[in-house]
Protein backbone atom coordinates (compact mmCIF):
# COMPACT_ATOMS: atom_id res chain seq x y z
CA UNK A 1 0.00 0.00 0.00
CA UNK A 2 0.54 3.83 0.24
CA UNK A 3 2.93 3.22 3.66
CA UNK A 4 4.73 0.53 1.83
CA UNK A 5 5.70 3.38 -1.22
CA UNK A 6 6.70 5.95 1.50
CA UNK A 7 8.85 3.56 3.38
CA UNK A 8 10.69 2.66 0.63
CA UNK A 9 11.31 6.05 -1.05
CA UNK A 10 12.13 7.50 1.95
CA UNK A 11 14.92 4.64 2.57
CA UNK A 12 16.16 5.42 -0.59
CA UNK A 13 16.39 8.95 0.19
CA UNK A 14 17.83 8.79 3.49
CA UNK A 15 20.18 5.77 2.78
CA UNK A 16 23.23 8.01 2.22
CA UNK A 17 23.08 9.17 5.91
CA UNK A 18 23.93 5.75 6.87
CA UNK A 19 26.52 4.82 4.67
CA UNK A 20 28.10 8.41 6.04
CA UNK A 21 28.12 7.38 9.62
CA UNK A 22 25.54 9.81 10.31
CA UNK A 23 23.20 7.67 12.17
CA UNK A 24 22.47 4.26 13.74
CA UNK A 25 20.55 2.16 11.22
CA UNK A 26 18.04 0.55 13.26
CA UNK A 27 16.76 3.87 14.06
CA UNK A 28 16.84 4.97 11.03
CA UNK A 29 14.88 1.92 10.05
CA UNK A 30 12.61 2.73 13.00
CA UNK A 31 11.94 6.18 12.40
CA UNK A 32 11.40 5.43 8.32
CA UNK A 33 8.83 2.95 9.51
CA UNK A 34 6.84 5.28 12.04
CA UNK A 35 6.92 8.03 8.99
CA UNK A 36 5.44 6.11 7.21
CA UNK A 37 2.21 5.86 8.95
CA UNK A 38 1.67 9.61 9.24
CA UNK A 39 -1.38 11.15 8.01
CA UNK A 40 -2.88 7.26 6.03
CA UNK A 41 -6.33 8.32 4.57
CA UNK A 42 -8.39 6.93 1.64
CA UNK A 43 -5.24 6.04 -1.20
CA UNK A 44 -4.32 3.50 1.97
CA UNK A 45 -5.59 -0.34 1.63
CA UNK A 46 -5.72 -0.32 5.41
CA UNK A 47 -7.96 2.44 5.47
CA UNK A 48 -10.44 0.62 3.80
CA UNK A 49 -10.23 -2.74 5.74
CA UNK A 50 -10.50 -0.91 8.84
CA UNK A 51 -13.46 0.89 7.29
CA UNK A 52 -15.30 -2.37 6.30
CA UNK A 53 -14.59 -4.35 9.21
CA UNK A 54 -15.74 -2.28 11.33
CA UNK A 55 -18.57 -0.75 9.52
CA UNK A 56 -17.80 3.05 9.35
CA UNK A 57 -18.40 5.55 6.92
CA UNK A 58 -15.45 7.50 5.43
CA UNK A 59 -15.96 10.70 7.63
CA UNK A 60 -15.69 8.33 10.94
CA UNK A 61 -12.61 6.43 9.17
CA UNK A 62 -10.85 9.58 8.44
CA UNK A 63 -12.06 10.95 11.83
CA UNK A 64 -10.46 7.32 13.61
CA UNK A 65 -7.81 5.33 11.38
CA UNK A 66 -5.58 8.48 10.42
CA UNK A 67 -5.70 10.08 13.60
CA UNK A 68 -4.46 6.71 15.13
CA UNK A 69 -2.00 6.23 12.20
CA UNK A 70 -0.51 9.42 12.79
CA UNK A 71 -0.49 9.28 16.91
CA UNK A 72 1.06 6.04 16.17
CA UNK A 73 4.10 7.49 14.11
CA UNK A 74 4.33 10.34 16.15
CA UNK A 75 4.45 8.38 19.29
CA UNK A 76 6.90 5.67 17.06
CA UNK A 77 9.04 9.51 16.36
CA UNK A 78 9.80 9.79 20.14
CA UNK A 79 10.54 6.50 20.62
CA UNK A 80 13.35 6.65 18.16
CA UNK A 81 14.51 9.97 19.56
CA UNK A 82 14.32 8.47 23.34
CA UNK A 83 16.34 5.37 22.24
CA UNK A 84 19.02 7.71 20.18
CA UNK A 85 19.38 9.89 23.64
CA UNK A 86 19.38 6.72 25.47
CA UNK A 87 21.94 4.86 23.45
CA UNK A 88 24.00 7.69 22.04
Amino acid sequence: GSATVAAMTAGGIVAPMVADGQVAPELLVLATGAGSLTASQVNDTGFWLFKEYFGLSVGQTLRTWTVMETLVSVLGLAGCLLLDALAG
